[in-house]
């Protein structure tokens, strides 16, 4: 078996209205599955990189179908455990212009928020991996899940596997006893790479951009040096920070960019105005899908890496849910052609 990226985390079916209609209009809901590290799995995998998705699903027909889902967009489900009661699930209502999009989670008792340690066989998952990556959603399910997640990030250190997170901070999903800012720290410090949004390195380590207003849409990439070299400072084994930067003029009108730390110099990506936005859910995660394997691909490329991965993500803002269904070639014809949106023929 080739060498994979494992990403371990929560996916749920996620039902939403169709189009833009509210919860209160719905007579239907669209059924799709989703959650952050499945969707950088998919992301990879649309790139050609092997993937495996490890998480914890019961043993019911709507598990079936979202092992289903997964291995036709050619994400890896070897490693998938099975037990507990429930899948979980997550409402999107979909916002526009200036009525912003809203979530409802029904995720409580899920599968893998009753998962233990030793439930995963570690050293198995691991046995052929080049990359662990898991997010901040992760640890703030259950305590049993951070125990799991932190295993996992031990496991992976020891085999000399690179280990990347996404911050994601999640404050609806904090409620099992202990603060982000007591549990993240120990987890983080063993990363090789770490992704953030605007707030998330303020959220959970109180690290803040200077002369930014994230909720009025101003961002200074220049201002998000501070950042990086706050997180360099506290977790010193980080070799690449990356913040994506997002500007919200509308709930239809984002700008779109980023930036990549190496504890020595700060690279900043081009920006897009992207209008009108289809789907922004799973925004973040299309990014760290375009960074992970732009890493693996040529390591020392930073700008390139940083490039790609904001075109990647600009592309997954024109497409309908989570997944980013995009090709290599494509982002790189984003990135040749700046964004003209002419017809390909």
């Amino acid at each position: 078996m080739s060498q994979y990226v494992v990403t371990f985390g929560e996916i749920m079916m996620r039902l939403n209205p169709p189009g833009n209609l509210r919860f209160t209009q719905a007579r239907t809901f669209e059924v799709t599955y989703a959650g952050g590290e499945a969707n950088v799995a998919a992301s990879l995998a649309q790139f050609g990189i092997p993937t495996q998705f490890v998480t914890r699903l019961p043993n019911n027909e709507l598990a079936d179908a979202c092992v289903a889902y997964l291995r036709s967009f050619g994400v890896g489900t070897d490693f998938i455990v099975r037990g507990g009661e429930r899948l979980g699930i997550y409402f999107l209502e979909n916002g526009a212009a200036q009525r912003g999009s809203k979530v409802v989670y029904d995720r409580a008792g899920s599968s893998i928020a009753t998962i233990e340690p030793g439930m995963v066989d570690w050293d198995r998952v691991f046995e052929n991996a080049r990359w662990f990556h898991w997010t901040g959603i992760t640890p703030a399910i259950s305590e049993g899940l951070a125990r799991v997640c932190l295993e996992g990030i031990q496991a992976a250190r020891a085999k000399g596997i690179t280990v990347s997170c996404d911050l994601n901070f999640r404050k609806k999903l904090w409620k099992w006893g202990k603060p982000a800012s007591e549990v993240m720290p120990e987890m983080v410090a063993l990363c090789d790479v770490a992704i953030g949004n605007e707030e998330d390195a303020e959220k959970v380590f109180g690290i803040k951009a200077p002369n930014v207003d994230v909720e009025r849409g101003k961002v200074d990439a220049s201002a998000y040096l501070y950042v990086a070299e706050e997180l360099k400072k506290k977790f010193p084994n980080l070799q690449r920070i990356a913040i994506t930067l997002r500007g919200s003029i509308s709930a239809s009108h984002n700008t779109w960019s980023g930036v990549l730390y190496d504890g020595q110099r700060l690279y900043t990506g081009a920006q897009y105005d992207i209008i009108p936005i289809v789907d922004r859910v799973g925004g973040g995660d299309s990014f760290a899908g375009g960074l992970i394997y732009s890493l693996i691909q040529n390591p020392e490329d930073l700008q390139r890496a940083l490039d790609f991965a904001i075109a990647a993500s600009c592309l997954k803002h024109s497409i309908w849910y989570d997944f980013n269904c995009v090709s290599v070639a494509e982002v790189e014809g984003l990135l040749k052609s700046g964004g003209s949106g002419r017809v390909q023929r």
